[in-house]
C-alpha cells in the first residue's frame, strides 16, 4: 500500500517542463518536481521517492532522503518556533510540525529532540509528537534472543541506557556491557539479550558471547601482526590502555588471550603477548 509520509518505488508516466509525473495508484499521479528528478529519467522508469503534503496540501513526491518517516522515531533540530508550534528540520523544504500539545517540554530553536512522526488523525497532516511513550511498548514483544534490532539511543537510567528497539519497544543496554561512546539520538544495531517475564527487555550491543569472542580474537591477532607479532598487554594491563588500543573490555581482552594461548597460538608473559611461529 502506497502511503503519504514513507518511502515507496512509483514507475514515471508523463513528463513535463517542471518535472515528471509518478502513478500512485489510489493517489492518482503525484509530481516530482524537475529540481529532484535523477538524470536520465524517462517514462516506464521506477522512481524510489518520498510522498508528503506541500504547503497547498498537495500530495508531492521528492528524492531527497528525509531523517524519518511516518510510524518512525528521528532525532531531530527544532528551527523555528510558530504560532501553532515548532518546526523540525526532517531534510525537507517543508519543515515537519511539533505542535505545542505534542511537546513533552518547551522546545527550544536549535536544540534536537527525539520526537515520533504520525499522521494526524485530525487533518491527515504529517506531524511529530516529543511525547515518545505514547508510541512505545503498544504491542507484545516477540523478539527472539539473539536476534538484530536497530536501536535509538533515548536516555539513560541508573542501570544504563534506554533505547528504542525497532520503532516500537523499549529496552535497555546495561551499562557495565557497554564499552562504546553511545548518545542520545544515536542510531546503532544491537542485538536482544532476554525478554522478561513482565515484557521488559535487556539488549546487548554483541551478537553473542561465541561470536564477539571470535571477533576481539582476531583483532588481537591482526594487531599482533600488525606490531610484529608482539603487544606490550596482557591480564594486568589497566583496563583503559585495552580499550584504547584494542577497543574491547579488559574483561574480553582476558577471556580472548586466554582462548588463544589454549590453542597455543600466544603466548604470555610478563611484558606481554606474543604470537606463536
Amino acid at each position: 500500500m502506497i502511503e503519504i509520509g514513507k518511502t515507496c518505488k512509483l514507475e514515471v508516466v508523463k513528463t513535463v517542463e517542471f518535472g515528471v509525473y509518478l502513478d500512485a495508484k489510489e493517489l492518482g499521479q503525484v509530481l516530482l518536481p524537475s529540481k529532484v528528478v535523477p538524470k536520465e529519467c524517462h517514462v516506464g522508469d521506477m522512481v524510489n521517492v518520498f510522498l508528503y503534503l506541500d504547503s497547498d496540501d498537495m500530495v508531492i513526491a521528492t528524492t531527497k532522503r528525509t531523517l524519518g518517516q511516518v510510524g518512525q522515531f528521528a532525532y531531530l533540530e527544532a528551527k523555528v518556533n510558530g504560532p501553532y508550534g515548532s518546526f523540525l528540520d526532517w531534510g525537507l523544504d517543508k519543515d515537519l510540525l511539533l505542535p505545542f500539545g505534542e511537546q513533552h517540554r518547551e522546545i527550544e530553536e536549535g536544540k534536537s529532540y527525539l520526537v515520533y512522526i504520525y499522521t494526524s488523525h485530525v487533518d491527515d497532516r504529517i506531524v511529530a509528537s516529543s511525547k515518545i511513550d505514547r508510541f512505545l511498548d503498544i504491542e507484545e514483544p516477540k523478539y527472539q534472543e539473539g536476534e538484530e534490532v536497530s536501536l535509538i539511543i533515548g536516555g539513560t537510567t541508573d542501570l544504563g541506557y534506554k533505547a528504542i528497539i525497532n520503532h516500537a519497544h523499549w529496552g535497555v543496554l546495561y551499562r557495565n556491557e557497554v564499552f562504546t561512546r553511545l548518545s542520545f539520538g544515536q542510531k546503532i544495531k544491537g542485538y536482544i539479550k532476554r525478554v522478561r517475564s513482565d515484557g521488559k527487555i535487556d539488549l546487548s550491543l554483541q551478537k553473542g558471547v561465541k561470536e564477539e569472542l571470535d571477533k576481539h580474537s582476531m583483532t588481537i591477532l591482526f594487531k599482533l601482526k600488525q606490531a610484529g607479532g608482539f603487544l606490550p598487554l596482557n591480564d594486568k594491563t589497566d583496563a583503559e590502555v585495552i580499550y584504547s588500543q584494542m577497543s574491547m573490555s579488559k574483561k574480553a581482552f582476558k577471556k580472548s588471550i586466554g582462548g588463544l594461548y589454549k590453542k597455543q597460538q600466544i603466548t604470555i608473559s610478563p611484558d606481554g603477548i606474543r604470537l606463536v611461529d
